[in-house]
């Protein structure tokens, strides 16, 4: 079976794993901008049949389309394309049309839990792919919900978009330590971590001011984004300038160091009329490191972290602040946490066991079966 693989996102390289996992079951060719925005790709980690092709409007995620995407078809004569891209996006809809006309079936792959109603001529480039494509993919079953809810009639499954990988994501007490030193964090301070979008939404003031509330924890806040000013502005007014550093964005591989060097990874994500968590990757990356987890009761992280995970309610910081003093008070529930987290990942959201379960959905779409199955119970 040979399959054409597209994918905005193997321009991260943390990503890629997948791709060495899917080709032990089938051939794989990706399709990966050679350029996204003003990032050139991470430097090449696997090897598997990469072709990094200019786009139009490169960096824009449901507007992008390769110029050459026909040739490219007509050359590796794929069994099926997988498009990971939302239904309603440009290169989703180019590749369904490419498709159409070769009489080769596709798959698409969608995140989206929030039904939206979107305006011509994304609504129309939606339908046109819920009656062409072969199959869906859901990264939850929120995301399914909502294109059962859109109208899409087709055969559908849940799986996570992306695994992660055990040689990147693992507990090292040794680089622990490490990393905390270079942190200038002392093995007596219990430091609180948090990763992503510095964006309203994700909810990092909320966790700045249940922090700032416990006068022996510390925050490390990695990554970037519109709020980091308002929030370095917070922490200054909160007077817990000692008490938090902001190390900016890290290199995708470099994650994993840093999560290693946390005692707890807090996701505050809080839900707006056009967004609400649709998984919330660090969660798992923290749980297969060993790193007990606070998120909130919002999106789908509830189905993601089951009951490997404190939950909260979100904008809640007298909430947020007792859930963090009960974990530094009790080792034992950490442990319990950190155990139960790791058992789930491994259990459900490995590289391997993302990639096993993709290839039987592209089996399933290839034999014809229209049943909707669940990829990840």
């Amino acid at each position: 079976m040979r399959v054409l693989y597209v994918s905005k996102a193997l321009v991260s390289a943390v990503y890629r794993d997948k791709l060495e996992s899917l080709s032990t079951h089938c051939e794989v060719t990706a399709l990966v901008p050679e350029r996204w925005g003003r990032h050139t790709p991470e430097p090449e980690t696997v090897d598997v049949d990469i072709r990094w092709e200019r786009t139009w409007l490169s960096g824009f995620n449901h507007f992008h389309v390769y110029p050459h995407a026909g040739a490219l078809l007509d050359e590796v004569r794929p069994d099926l394309v997988h498009i990971d891209e939302e239904p309603y996006s440009a290169v989703t809809w180019q590749f369904a049309r490419l498709c159409r006309q070769r009489g080769i079936p596709f798959v698409f792959f969608a995140w989206q839990n929030i039904a939206k109603q979107l305006l011509p001529p994304f609504r129309g480039m939606r339908h046109r792919v819920f009656a062409d494509a072969a199959g869906g993919i859901a990264g939850t079953p929120d995301a399914l919900d909502v294109l059962r809810r859109l109208g899409y009639p087709g055969p559908a499954t849940v799986i996570p978009q992306f695994g992660v990988d055990a040689h990147r994501f693992y507990p090292n007490a040794n680089e622990r330590r490490d990393v905390r030193h270079t942190w200038r964090a002392s093995e007596e301070r219990f430091v609180i971590g948090y990763a992503g979008r510095l964006v309203p939404e994700k909810g990092v003031a909320t966790l700045v001011r249940a922090v700032s509330r416990i006068p022996d924890a510390d925050l490390v806040i990695v990554g970037d984004g519109s709020e980091r000013d308002r929030l370095v502005a917070l922490v200054k007014r909160l007077g817990c300038t000692s008490r938090v550093q902001f190390l900016g964005p890290l290199p995708s591989g470099a994650v994993g160091r840093a999560l290693r060097g946390l005692d707890l990874l807090v996701l505050p994500s809080r839900s707006t009329a056009g967004w609400t968590e649709q998984f919330g990757r660090v969660m798992v990356e923290a749980m297969a490191t060993e790193v007990p987890v606070i998120a909130t009761q919002t999106g789908s992280i509830p189905w993601v972290v089951n009951d490997a995970a404190v939950l909260v309610p979100p904008d809640d910081v007298e909430a947020l602040c007792g859930a963090i003093r009960a974990l530094v008070a009790r080792p034992i529930r950490r442990t319990e946490l950190a155990t139960k987290g790791r058992e789930l990942v491994a259990r459900r959201f490995t590289t391997p066991i993302v990639a096993r379960e993709t290839v039987e959905w592209y089996r399933s779409v290839l034999g014809g079966r229209v049943a909707d199955m669940v990829g990840v119970s």
